[in-house]
């Protein structure tokens, strides 16, 4: 028994025994036992990426499915679409799509995937999030969908090699584009995998049973493109690809409009649309789609070699004493050999090519407003 004010114990995934044998340096996230990195380091993962195929464990993030009481998936689809601001009704059997969980002032609760699995919705959540997201599903969706968890674990395959490796053990993979979901067979077990990830790069996510993820893991690292990478590379590289962090650049107070994540709100349910509003937040999200946010989610590019970290306040000026904003995601761009960052500046300052400064550690660093991704996506399509 834990002794009072005592943290609580770490849970760990499926995998932790494979990890410690590979020499991983663990660290506490989102309540698990993670591997940050291994023994050749987060660079060389991220590279190695980038280049060939970086395996991944992701079994700390949240599997939920929504069963329809009905029978028929398109109930489950609108039951979704009252906490959701994106097109889930239109979401193809065997596609998936990304969308948000938004609450009654338009901040984003959670952002996640949601699958359509021809008799029911798989919903891919993130970690931190995972049992305040069970409780909300539940709350407001029981009446016509079954709630359930899925007690699965997850691999993420990514890079150019990444098909090659895992159709060596599911052939059928290879006909697989981008958002698509199949449950094939890889080593005898159903998994359900979706050719999706966190990096930018084509690969390809992997829901197994627990207690087959150990050999499923070990098959595909016998494959010399692929090589184990842990949460730190995965940082670096969703950085490069503008991909959005909960937690740093999502939040409860920022809206899906100031997270220039507009393009996963679809003109169905835009004003107009034909199943416009009726979401949380719908208002005040719509209103900023009309009239534009007071704030915009932009890259940044440090002039200088200094890393800038989350947290730092934006200024338009050297000495200027009020801030425009401030750093949300920052660090190094491992594929650029260049510091990049992610952050939230006035809508006057978020004009591509327009100088900012960082304050940090005491003194004004020199960035330059930029489009993001910073790498461009491979996806294949």
């Amino acid at each position: 028994m834990a002794e009072a004010g005592a943290a609580p114990e770490l849970q760990r995934t499926p995998l932790h025994t494979a990890h410690l044998r590979l020499g991983a340096r663990m660290v506490p996230f989102a309540g698990y036992d993670m591997p940050v990195q291994y023994s050749g380091g987060i660079i060389k993962e991220h590279l190695h990426t980038r280049a060939a195929a970086g395996l991944f464990d992701v079994s700390h993030m949240g599997q939920i499915a929504l069963h329809p009481r009905s029978g028929r998936v398109a109930d489950a689809a609108l039951a979704l679409e009252a906490l959701v601001p994106g097109d889930m009704v239109g979401i193809a059997p065997a596609r998936q799509r990304y969308t948000l969980l938004t609450n009654e002032a338009g901040g984003v609760l959670d952002d996640l995937m949601v699958a359509n699995h021809g008799d029911r919705l798989v919903l891919v959540v993130n970690a931190a999030c995972k049992a305040a997201d069970f409780a909300h599903l539940t709350a407001h969706l029981s009446d016509r969908c079954r709630v359930e968890p899925v007690a699965r674990a997850l691999l993420a395959l990514q890079g150019p090699k990444a098909e090659a490796a895992l159709a060596a053990l599911a052939p059928e993979v290879r006909a697989m584009r981008f958002m698509d979901v199949r449950t094939v067979k890889v080593l005898g077990e159903a998994c359900v995998v979706s050719r999706s990830g966190y990096t930018g790069e084509d690969g390809f996510e992997v829901s197994v049973p627990a207690d087959a993820a150990a050999a499923l893991w070990d098959a595909l690292l016998r494959d010399d493109a692929v090589a184990p990478t842990g949460l730190g590379a995965r940082d670096t590289l969703r950085l490069e690809a503008g991909l959005c962090l909960y937690g740093a650049d999502l939040a409860p107070d920022i809206t899906p409009i100031e997270a220039a994540l507009e393009w996963s709100i679809p003109a169905v349910r835009r004003a107009g649309g034909a199943r416009a509003g009726a979401f949380p937040g719908a208002d005040a999200i719509l209103r900023q789609l009309a009239e534009g946010a007071p704030r915009r989610r932009i890259g940044l590019k440090p002039q200088g070699r200094a890393p800038v970290r989350g947290g730092a306040p934006l200024f338009r000026d050297a000495h200027d004493f009020a801030p425009a904003g401030k750093v949300t995601s920052g660090g190094f761009g491992v594929s650029l050999d260049a510091p990049i960052a992610m952050g939230y500046v006035t809508r006057e300052a978020a004009t591509p090519g327009q100088r900012l400064f960082a304050e940090v550690r005491g003194k004004r660093l020199d960035l330059v407003a930029c489009e993001l991704p910073f790498v461009a996506p491979h996806y294949k399509r």
